[in-house]
Protein backbone atom coordinates (compact mmCIF):
# COMPACT_ATOMS: atom_id res chain seq x y z
CA UNK A 1 0.00 0.00 0.00
CA UNK A 2 1.24 3.50 -0.49
CA UNK A 3 1.45 6.27 2.35
CA UNK A 4 -0.91 7.91 3.93
CA UNK A 5 -2.82 10.65 2.02
CA UNK A 6 -4.05 13.38 4.40
CA UNK A 7 -5.38 15.83 1.37
CA UNK A 8 -4.74 16.36 -2.04
CA UNK A 9 -2.86 19.44 -3.24
CA UNK A 10 -3.94 22.92 -4.52
CA UNK A 11 -3.67 24.72 -7.88
CA UNK A 12 -2.87 28.11 -8.51
CA UNK A 13 -6.39 29.51 -7.51
CA UNK A 14 -6.82 27.30 -4.85
CA UNK A 15 -8.57 24.53 -6.71
CA UNK A 16 -8.10 20.97 -5.73
CA UNK A 17 -6.21 18.54 -8.23
CA UNK A 18 -5.74 14.74 -8.09
CA UNK A 19 -2.57 13.42 -5.78
CA UNK A 20 -0.02 12.26 -8.48
CA UNK A 21 -0.22 8.76 -9.43
CA UNK A 22 -3.66 8.61 -8.02
CA UNK A 23 -7.01 8.39 -9.69
CA UNK A 24 -8.70 11.64 -10.83
CA UNK A 25 -12.28 10.97 -10.11
CA UNK A 26 -13.54 13.31 -7.80
CA UNK A 27 -16.01 11.85 -5.45
CA UNK A 28 -18.87 14.36 -4.91
CA UNK A 29 -19.95 12.51 -1.78
CA UNK A 30 -16.39 13.13 0.26
CA UNK A 31 -15.52 15.90 -1.77
CA UNK A 32 -12.23 14.74 -2.58
CA UNK A 33 -10.69 12.62 -5.26
CA UNK A 34 -10.29 8.66 -5.29
CA UNK A 35 -7.25 7.23 -3.29
CA UNK A 36 -7.40 4.19 -5.61
CA UNK A 37 -4.51 3.88 -7.69
CA UNK A 38 -4.97 3.44 -11.66
CA UNK A 39 -3.20 1.09 -14.10
CA UNK A 40 -0.20 2.46 -15.50
CA UNK A 41 -1.05 5.18 -18.76
CA UNK A 42 -4.80 5.20 -16.85
CA UNK A 43 -6.22 8.26 -15.07
CA UNK A 44 -9.06 6.71 -13.76
CA UNK A 45 -9.23 3.54 -11.35
CA UNK A 46 -10.92 0.47 -12.50
CA UNK A 47 -13.81 1.55 -10.75
CA UNK A 48 -14.32 4.64 -11.96
CA UNK A 49 -12.29 3.88 -15.69
CA UNK A 50 -15.85 4.23 -17.47
CA UNK A 51 -15.79 7.87 -17.48
CA UNK A 52 -13.06 7.58 -19.66
CA UNK A 53 -12.54 5.82 -23.36
CA UNK A 54 -9.56 4.31 -24.36
CA UNK A 55 -9.36 3.67 -28.76
CA UNK A 56 -13.42 4.01 -28.79
CA UNK A 57 -13.61 1.33 -25.96
CA UNK A 58 -16.21 2.30 -23.45
CA UNK A 59 -17.20 0.61 -20.16
CA UNK A 60 -20.95 0.11 -19.28
CA UNK A 61 -22.75 -0.84 -15.73
CA UNK A 62 -22.88 -4.76 -15.85
CA UNK A 63 -26.15 -6.33 -16.37
CA UNK A 64 -26.23 -9.19 -13.49
CA UNK A 65 -24.86 -6.16 -10.79
CA UNK A 66 -24.75 -2.55 -11.47
CA UNK A 67 -22.45 -1.72 -9.35
CA UNK A 68 -20.07 -2.41 -11.38
CA UNK A 69 -18.57 -2.15 -14.93
CA UNK A 70 -17.29 -3.71 -17.42
CA UNK A 71 -15.67 -3.08 -21.02
CA UNK A 72 -18.70 -3.19 -23.58
CA UNK A 73 -16.64 -5.78 -26.23
CA UNK A 74 -16.00 -8.00 -23.57
CA UNK A 75 -19.33 -8.09 -21.79
CA UNK A 76 -20.16 -11.57 -23.12
CA UNK A 77 -16.63 -13.10 -21.65
CA UNK A 78 -17.66 -10.74 -18.22
CA UNK A 79 -21.10 -12.47 -18.09
CA UNK A 80 -19.46 -15.91 -17.81
CA UNK A 81 -17.17 -15.57 -14.69
CA UNK A 82 -18.85 -12.62 -13.27
CA UNK A 83 -19.64 -12.90 -9.63
CA UNK A 84 -22.95 -11.94 -9.67
CA UNK A 85 -23.85 -14.45 -11.96
CA UNK A 86 -26.35 -17.56 -11.18
CA UNK A 87 -24.40 -20.35 -9.98
CA UNK A 88 -25.38 -23.88 -10.41
CA UNK A 89 -27.29 -25.00 -7.25
CA UNK A 90 -26.03 -27.56 -5.04
CA UNK A 91 -27.27 -31.08 -4.56
CA UNK A 92 -28.67 -29.48 -1.09
CA UNK A 93 -30.83 -26.97 -2.64
CA UNK A 94 -34.67 -28.26 -3.18
CA UNK A 95 -36.93 -25.55 -4.01
CA UNK A 96 -39.55 -24.66 -1.23
CA UNK A 97 -38.39 -27.79 0.55
CA UNK A 98 -39.26 -26.23 3.96
CA UNK A 99 -41.50 -23.80 2.72
CA UNK A 100 -44.79 -24.31 4.44
CA UNK A 101 -48.07 -23.00 2.38
CA UNK A 102 -47.48 -22.09 -0.97
CA UNK A 103 -50.85 -19.94 -2.38
CA UNK A 104 -51.17 -18.49 1.13
CA UNK A 105 -52.02 -14.50 0.80
CA UNK A 106 -50.81 -12.12 2.94
CA UNK A 107 -53.22 -9.84 5.01
CA UNK A 108 -52.82 -6.10 4.88
CA UNK A 109 -55.73 -4.64 6.99
CA UNK A 110 -54.91 -1.94 8.66
CA UNK A 111 -57.45 -1.72 11.03
CA UNK A 112 -56.53 -3.24 14.55
CA UNK A 113 -58.15 -1.11 16.97
CA UNK A 114 -60.98 -3.06 17.64
CA UNK A 115 -58.79 -6.07 17.23
CA UNK A 116 -56.51 -4.41 19.81
CA UNK A 117 -60.00 -3.68 22.21
CA UNK A 118 -60.69 -7.16 22.16
CA UNK A 119 -56.96 -8.29 23.09
CA UNK A 120 -57.45 -6.35 25.60
CA UNK A 121 -60.59 -7.46 27.21
CA UNK A 122 -58.65 -11.28 27.03
CA UNK A 123 -55.93 -9.67 28.99
CA UNK A 124 -57.96 -8.32 31.83
CA UNK A 125 -60.28 -11.45 31.72
CA UNK A 126 -57.47 -14.32 32.63
CA UNK A 127 -54.83 -12.29 34.44
CA UNK A 128 -52.65 -11.54 31.63
CA UNK A 129 -52.62 -15.00 30.33
CA UNK A 130 -55.16 -15.03 27.08
CA UNK A 131 -55.15 -18.36 25.25
CA UNK A 132 -53.12 -20.07 27.93
CA UNK A 133 -49.79 -18.91 27.35
CA UNK A 134 -47.54 -17.88 30.58
CA UNK A 135 -46.46 -14.81 29.91
CA UNK A 136 -43.50 -15.34 32.72
CA UNK A 137 -40.71 -17.33 32.13
CA UNK A 138 -38.10 -19.44 33.85
CA UNK A 139 -34.65 -17.23 33.78
CA UNK A 140 -31.94 -19.78 32.60
CA UNK A 141 -29.11 -16.98 32.55
CA UNK A 142 -26.13 -19.55 32.41
CA UNK A 143 -22.42 -19.31 31.10
CA UNK A 144 -19.67 -21.19 30.11
CA UNK A 145 -16.00 -21.56 31.07
CA UNK A 146 -15.03 -20.82 27.39
CA UNK A 147 -15.88 -17.17 27.11
CA UNK A 148 -15.10 -16.73 30.23
CA UNK A 149 -10.95 -15.09 28.99
CA UNK A 150 -13.39 -13.39 26.40
CA UNK A 151 -15.75 -12.23 29.06
CA UNK A 152 -12.65 -10.73 31.23
CA UNK A 153 -10.85 -8.97 28.31
CA UNK A 154 -11.23 -4.80 28.70
CA UNK A 155 -10.34 -4.90 25.06
CA UNK A 156 -13.74 -5.86 24.32
CA UNK A 157 -16.25 -2.89 24.10
CA UNK A 158 -19.76 -2.79 25.04
CA UNK A 159 -21.22 -4.33 21.77
CA UNK A 160 -18.40 -7.18 21.83
CA UNK A 161 -19.59 -7.74 25.18
CA UNK A 162 -23.18 -8.09 24.97
CA UNK A 163 -22.93 -10.62 22.52
CA UNK A 164 -19.97 -12.38 24.00
CA UNK A 165 -22.70 -12.67 27.43
CA UNK A 166 -25.29 -14.00 25.26
CA UNK A 167 -23.01 -16.34 23.22
CA UNK A 168 -21.94 -17.28 26.74
CA UNK A 169 -25.61 -18.41 27.70
CA UNK A 170 -26.48 -20.75 25.11
CA UNK A 171 -23.52 -22.50 25.62
CA UNK A 172 -24.56 -22.56 29.47
CA UNK A 173 -27.63 -23.50 28.18
CA UNK A 174 -26.28 -26.37 25.53
CA UNK A 175 -24.43 -27.55 28.34
CA UNK A 176 -27.41 -27.92 30.64
CA UNK A 177 -28.58 -30.15 28.17
CA UNK A 178 -26.01 -32.07 27.61
CA UNK A 179 -25.89 -31.22 23.90
CA UNK A 180 -22.17 -30.53 23.98
CA UNK A 181 -20.58 -33.61 23.05
CA UNK A 182 -18.54 -35.59 20.57
CA UNK A 183 -19.99 -37.70 17.94
CA UNK A 184 -22.70 -34.80 16.78
CA UNK A 185 -22.90 -32.32 14.08
CA UNK A 186 -23.49 -28.87 14.91
CA UNK A 187 -26.05 -27.15 12.18
CA UNK A 188 -25.60 -23.14 12.97
CA UNK A 189 -28.64 -21.55 11.21
CA UNK A 190 -28.45 -17.79 9.76
CA UNK A 191 -24.56 -18.27 10.58
CA UNK A 192 -23.46 -14.47 9.52
CA UNK A 193 -20.07 -14.60 10.42
CA UNK A 194 -19.82 -18.19 12.17
CA UNK A 195 -19.44 -16.36 15.80
CA UNK A 196 -21.29 -18.86 17.78
CA UNK A 197 -20.16 -22.11 16.10
CA UNK A 198 -16.68 -20.60 16.59
CA UNK A 199 -17.72 -20.63 20.27
CA UNK A 200 -19.39 -24.34 20.40
CA UNK A 201 -15.56 -25.56 18.83
CA UNK A 202 -13.63 -24.23 21.76
CA UNK A 203 -16.25 -25.11 24.54
CA UNK A 204 -15.54 -28.52 22.80
CA UNK A 205 -11.57 -28.75 22.99
CA UNK A 206 -10.62 -32.00 21.35
CA UNK A 207 -13.60 -33.74 20.98
CA UNK A 208 -13.52 -36.67 18.36
CA UNK A 209 -15.67 -36.65 15.29
CA UNK A 210 -17.48 -33.06 15.58
CA UNK A 211 -18.60 -31.18 12.56
CA UNK A 212 -19.67 -27.93 11.91
CA UNK A 213 -22.30 -26.69 9.13
CA UNK A 214 -22.95 -22.79 8.73
CA UNK A 215 -25.92 -22.09 7.06
CA UNK A 216 -26.19 -18.70 5.43
CA UNK A 217 -27.75 -17.40 2.74
CA UNK A 218 -25.68 -13.83 1.83
CA UNK A 219 -22.35 -13.55 1.22
CA UNK A 220 -20.43 -12.40 4.55
CA UNK A 221 -17.59 -10.44 5.59
CA UNK A 222 -15.01 -11.20 8.35
CA UNK A 223 -16.06 -14.56 8.55
CA UNK A 224 -14.25 -16.51 11.63
CA UNK A 225 -14.02 -19.76 9.37
CA UNK A 226 -10.72 -19.74 8.63
CA UNK A 227 -9.44 -20.30 12.28
CA UNK A 228 -11.20 -23.73 11.69
CA UNK A 229 -9.23 -24.75 8.10
CA UNK A 230 -6.48 -26.78 9.23
CA UNK A 231 -8.31 -28.73 11.57
CA UNK A 232 -9.02 -32.65 11.21
CA UNK A 233 -13.06 -32.05 10.89
CA UNK A 234 -15.59 -30.53 9.18
CA UNK A 235 -16.21 -26.11 9.22
CA UNK A 236 -18.13 -26.15 6.16
CA UNK A 237 -20.28 -23.14 5.25
CA UNK A 238 -23.79 -23.76 2.90
CA UNK A 239 -24.84 -20.32 1.53
CA UNK A 240 -28.18 -21.49 0.58
CA UNK A 241 -31.61 -19.90 2.08
CA UNK A 242 -33.00 -22.11 4.57
CA UNK A 243 -36.41 -22.50 2.59
CA UNK A 244 -34.78 -24.75 0.01
CA UNK A 245 -32.07 -26.42 2.03
CA UNK A 246 -32.27 -30.32 2.25
CA UNK A 247 -29.95 -31.43 4.82
CA UNK A 248 -30.16 -35.00 3.38
CA UNK A 249 -28.59 -34.18 0.88
CA UNK A 250 -25.46 -32.72 2.31
CA UNK A 251 -22.40 -34.79 1.82
CA UNK A 252 -21.32 -34.69 4.96
CA UNK A 253 -24.64 -36.05 6.81
CA UNK A 254 -25.19 -38.39 3.77
CA UNK A 255 -21.69 -39.98 4.40
CA UNK A 256 -21.78 -40.05 8.17
CA UNK A 257 -24.46 -40.87 10.73
CA UNK A 258 -24.34 -38.11 13.34
CA UNK A 259 -27.41 -36.35 15.52
CA UNK A 260 -27.71 -32.94 14.74
CA UNK A 261 -27.67 -30.23 16.93
CA UNK A 262 -29.70 -27.38 15.23
CA UNK A 263 -28.30 -23.77 16.71
CA UNK A 264 -28.71 -20.11 15.91
CA UNK A 265 -28.65 -16.51 17.96
CA UNK A 266 -30.92 -14.31 16.75
CA UNK A 267 -32.64 -15.99 13.68
CA UNK A 268 -35.22 -13.69 12.21
CA UNK A 269 -38.72 -14.64 12.43
CA UNK A 270 -39.31 -16.99 9.61
CA UNK A 271 -35.90 -17.89 9.68
CA UNK A 272 -36.96 -19.80 12.77
CA UNK A 273 -39.88 -21.45 11.06
CA UNK A 274 -38.11 -23.02 8.57
CA UNK A 275 -35.15 -23.74 10.75
CA UNK A 276 -37.62 -25.96 12.66
CA UNK A 277 -39.59 -27.29 9.53
CA UNK A 278 -35.74 -28.13 8.01
CA UNK A 279 -34.59 -30.05 10.98
CA UNK A 280 -38.09 -31.81 12.52
CA UNK A 281 -39.77 -32.30 8.83
CA UNK A 282 -37.61 -32.74 6.28
CA UNK A 283 -34.36 -34.19 7.63
CA UNK A 284 -35.72 -36.10 10.96
CA UNK A 285 -39.02 -37.48 8.89
CA UNK A 286 -36.77 -38.16 5.90
CA UNK A 287 -34.16 -40.11 7.65
CA UNK A 288 -36.51 -42.48 9.81
CA UNK A 289 -38.06 -43.16 6.40
CA UNK A 290 -34.83 -43.74 4.76
CA UNK A 291 -33.71 -45.83 7.93
CA UNK A 292 -36.46 -48.08 8.84
CA UNK A 293 -34.79 -51.36 8.37
CA UNK A 294 -34.41 -53.41 11.95
CA UNK A 295 -31.03 -53.00 13.44
CA UNK A 296 -28.92 -56.50 13.55
CA UNK A 297 -29.74 -59.12 16.07
CA UNK A 298 -26.65 -58.89 19.00
CA UNK A 299 -25.40 -62.49 20.54
CA UNK A 300 -25.33 -62.64 24.20
CA UNK A 301 -21.56 -62.72 23.55
CA UNK A 302 -21.40 -59.06 22.23
CA UNK A 303 -22.25 -57.70 25.69
CA UNK A 304 -18.72 -57.68 27.45
CA UNK A 305 -17.46 -56.05 23.84
CA UNK A 306 -19.86 -53.36 24.27
CA UNK A 307 -19.18 -52.81 27.57
CA UNK A 308 -15.51 -53.11 26.70
CA UNK A 309 -15.56 -50.65 24.05
CA UNK A 310 -18.09 -47.83 26.18
CA UNK A 311 -15.71 -45.91 27.17
CA UNK A 312 -13.72 -45.54 23.69
CA UNK A 313 -17.10 -45.12 22.57
CA UNK A 314 -17.96 -42.23 24.34
CA UNK A 315 -14.91 -40.18 23.50
CA UNK A 316 -15.43 -40.73 20.07
CA UNK A 317 -19.22 -39.89 19.72
CA UNK A 318 -20.07 -43.51 18.42
CA UNK A 319 -23.61 -43.89 19.32
CA UNK A 320 -24.77 -47.07 20.84
CA UNK A 321 -28.65 -46.66 21.89
CA UNK A 322 -31.22 -48.14 20.10
CA UNK A 323 -32.87 -44.18 21.00
CA UNK A 324 -30.85 -43.06 18.62
CA UNK A 325 -32.30 -39.92 16.94
CA UNK A 326 -31.57 -37.86 13.79
CA UNK A 327 -31.93 -34.71 15.56
CA UNK A 328 -30.46 -34.50 19.21
CA UNK A 329 -31.52 -30.94 19.85
CA UNK A 330 -32.29 -27.27 18.78
CA UNK A 331 -31.23 -24.14 20.53
CA UNK A 332 -32.57 -21.04 19.16
CA UNK A 333 -32.06 -17.29 20.18
CA UNK A 334 -35.50 -16.28 18.61
CA UNK A 335 -35.53 -12.62 17.33
CA UNK A 336 -37.80 -10.23 14.71
CA UNK A 337 -41.09 -11.85 15.32
CA UNK A 338 -42.77 -9.10 12.98
CA UNK A 339 -40.86 -11.09 10.42
CA UNK A 340 -43.00 -13.95 10.39
CA UNK A 341 -45.19 -15.41 7.92
CA UNK A 342 -48.62 -17.16 8.02
CA UNK A 343 -47.79 -19.10 5.42
CA UNK A 344 -44.17 -20.49 6.34
CA UNK A 345 -45.77 -20.56 10.36
CA UNK A 346 -45.09 -23.86 11.97
CA UNK A 347 -47.88 -23.20 14.89
CA UNK A 348 -50.92 -23.02 12.68
CA UNK A 349 -52.43 -26.00 14.18
CA UNK A 350 -51.97 -24.62 17.32
CA UNK A 351 -53.62 -21.09 16.15
CA UNK A 352 -56.57 -22.98 14.77
CA UNK A 353 -57.11 -24.95 17.87
CA UNK A 354 -57.48 -21.63 19.98
CA UNK A 355 -59.67 -20.53 17.51
CA UNK A 356 -57.50 -17.80 15.70
CA UNK A 357 -56.12 -17.53 12.07
CA UNK A 358 -54.52 -15.89 9.13
CA UNK A 359 -56.04 -12.14 10.16
CA UNK A 360 -55.57 -12.74 13.76
CA UNK A 361 -51.87 -13.79 13.55
CA UNK A 362 -51.44 -10.90 10.99
CA UNK A 363 -52.73 -8.48 13.74
CA UNK A 364 -50.41 -10.66 16.28
CA UNK A 365 -47.26 -10.12 13.78
CA UNK A 366 -47.15 -6.75 13.52
CA UNK A 367 -48.29 -5.83 17.15
CA UNK A 368 -44.71 -7.95 18.78
CA UNK A 369 -42.78 -4.77 17.72
CA UNK A 370 -44.62 -2.91 20.37
CA UNK A 371 -42.06 -5.26 22.91
CA UNK A 372 -38.77 -4.60 21.17
CA UNK A 373 -39.08 -0.65 19.94
CA UNK A 374 -38.44 1.16 23.31
CA UNK A 375 -41.64 3.09 22.84
CA UNK A 376 -41.84 6.72 22.12
CA UNK A 377 -39.68 8.50 24.80
CA UNK A 378 -36.55 6.68 23.24
CA UNK A 379 -37.13 8.12 19.71
CA UNK A 380 -35.59 11.01 21.04
CA UNK A 381 -32.96 9.08 22.55
CA UNK A 382 -32.31 8.10 19.48
CA UNK A 383 -31.62 11.40 17.52
CA UNK A 384 -29.05 12.46 19.98
CA UNK A 385 -26.69 9.10 19.77
CA UNK A 386 -22.93 10.28 19.03
CA UNK A 387 -21.26 8.89 15.93
CA UNK A 388 -19.50 6.12 18.42
CA UNK A 389 -22.85 4.54 19.33
CA UNK A 390 -24.18 4.21 16.02
CA UNK A 391 -21.17 2.52 14.96
CA UNK A 392 -21.64 0.16 17.64
CA UNK A 393 -24.97 -0.29 17.12
CA UNK A 394 -24.51 -1.20 13.67
CA UNK A 395 -22.91 -4.35 14.26
CA UNK A 396 -25.79 -5.63 16.51
CA UNK A 397 -28.28 -8.19 15.53
CA UNK A 398 -31.27 -6.00 16.73
CA UNK A 399 -32.05 -6.16 13.20
CA UNK A 400 -34.87 -3.69 13.23
CA UNK A 401 -35.04 -1.23 15.98
CA UNK A 402 -35.16 1.73 13.57
CA UNK A 403 -38.07 0.14 11.61
CA UNK A 404 -39.81 -0.91 14.88
CA UNK A 405 -39.66 2.68 15.82
CA UNK A 406 -41.49 4.39 13.40
CA UNK A 407 -43.96 1.82 14.17
CA UNK A 408 -44.56 2.83 17.47
CA UNK A 409 -44.30 6.33 17.02
CA UNK A 410 -47.97 6.23 15.05
CA UNK A 411 -50.23 8.24 16.49
CA UNK A 412 -53.42 6.19 15.19
CA UNK A 413 -53.38 4.93 18.78
CA UNK A 414 -53.00 7.94 20.71
CA UNK A 415 -55.30 7.27 24.18
CA UNK A 416 -55.82 4.16 23.40
CA UNK A 417 -53.13 2.00 24.73
CA UNK A 418 -50.90 3.47 27.42
CA UNK A 419 -46.90 3.04 26.52
CA UNK A 420 -46.60 0.18 29.48
CA UNK A 421 -50.03 -1.73 27.71
CA UNK A 422 -48.14 -1.72 24.52
CA UNK A 423 -45.39 -2.99 25.87
CA UNK A 424 -47.45 -6.02 27.71
CA UNK A 425 -48.85 -6.71 24.65
CA UNK A 426 -46.22 -6.96 22.25
CA UNK A 427 -44.55 -9.40 24.79
CA UNK A 428 -47.83 -11.30 24.58
CA UNK A 429 -48.06 -11.53 21.09
CA UNK A 430 -44.26 -12.69 20.81
CA UNK A 431 -45.00 -15.76 23.62
CA UNK A 432 -48.41 -16.40 21.41
CA UNK A 433 -46.26 -16.93 18.41
CA UNK A 434 -43.61 -18.42 20.18
CA UNK A 435 -46.45 -21.10 21.84
CA UNK A 436 -47.50 -22.37 18.71
CA UNK A 437 -43.44 -23.00 18.07
CA UNK A 438 -43.45 -25.10 21.03
CA UNK A 439 -46.74 -27.45 20.50
CA UNK A 440 -45.77 -28.37 16.79
CA UNK A 441 -42.01 -29.19 18.44
CA UNK A 442 -43.85 -31.43 21.31
CA UNK A 443 -46.50 -33.03 19.23
CA UNK A 444 -43.21 -34.31 17.08
CA UNK A 445 -41.62 -36.22 20.21
CA UNK A 446 -39.95 -33.11 21.47
CA UNK A 447 -39.40 -31.86 25.04
CA UNK A 448 -39.84 -27.59 23.90
CA UNK A 449 -39.64 -25.07 25.97
CA UNK A 450 -38.78 -21.63 26.69
CA UNK A 451 -37.01 -19.37 28.79
CA UNK A 452 -34.87 -15.64 29.61
CA UNK A 453 -31.22 -16.60 28.54
CA UNK A 454 -29.69 -13.31 29.16
CA UNK A 455 -31.07 -10.01 31.07
CA UNK A 456 -33.01 -7.57 28.51
CA UNK A 457 -30.70 -4.76 29.52
CA UNK A 458 -28.12 -6.87 27.06
CA UNK A 459 -30.56 -7.43 24.75
CA UNK A 460 -34.46 -7.02 24.33
CA UNK A 461 -34.63 -10.61 22.27
CA UNK A 462 -33.59 -12.62 25.04
CA UNK A 463 -36.25 -15.89 24.62
CA UNK A 464 -34.60 -19.11 23.95
CA UNK A 465 -36.23 -22.15 22.03
CA UNK A 466 -34.72 -25.19 23.12
CA UNK A 467 -35.75 -29.06 22.16
CA UNK A 468 -34.37 -32.25 23.07
CA UNK A 469 -35.93 -35.82 22.00
CA UNK A 470 -38.52 -36.81 24.52
CA UNK A 471 -36.91 -39.95 24.70
CA UNK A 472 -33.68 -38.03 26.50
CA UNK A 473 -33.79 -37.96 29.97
CA UNK A 474 -32.73 -34.72 30.28
CA UNK A 475 -34.38 -32.10 32.64
CA UNK A 476 -36.24 -29.24 30.45
CA UNK A 477 -37.37 -25.99 32.25
CA UNK A 478 -41.53 -25.91 31.81
CA UNK A 479 -42.38 -23.24 29.17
Amino acid sequence: PGPTLTSEPAAAGGLRVPVPGRCGYFVERKKRFCKMIPAQGRLFCGEHGHQEEENDRKRIPCPLDPKHTVYEDQLQKHLKKCNSREKPKPAYFVQDINAGLKDATEILDEQVSPFLCYFKEQIDKKGGEPFCIKPILKDQMLSHQALQEALNDPKNGESAFKHLKQQASILGNMEKLHLLGPGRCFIEFGAGRGKLSHWVDIALQDAENVHFLLVERATTRFKVDGKHRKRDYIFERLQVDIQHLCLNKVPILEKEKLPVVGIGKHLCGVATDLALRCLVESYATQYDERNEEPSPKRFKSDKTDIAFNNSADERSGKNVSENWKPVAGIVIALCCHHRCQWKHYVGREFFRTVGLGPVEFNYFQRMTSWATCGMRETITEASTVDAKSKDQNSDTEEHDQVHNRIECSSDSLQGLLTVEERKQIGRLCKLLIDQGRIKYLQQRGYNAALQYYIDSTVSLENVLLTAVSSQSSVPQPTA
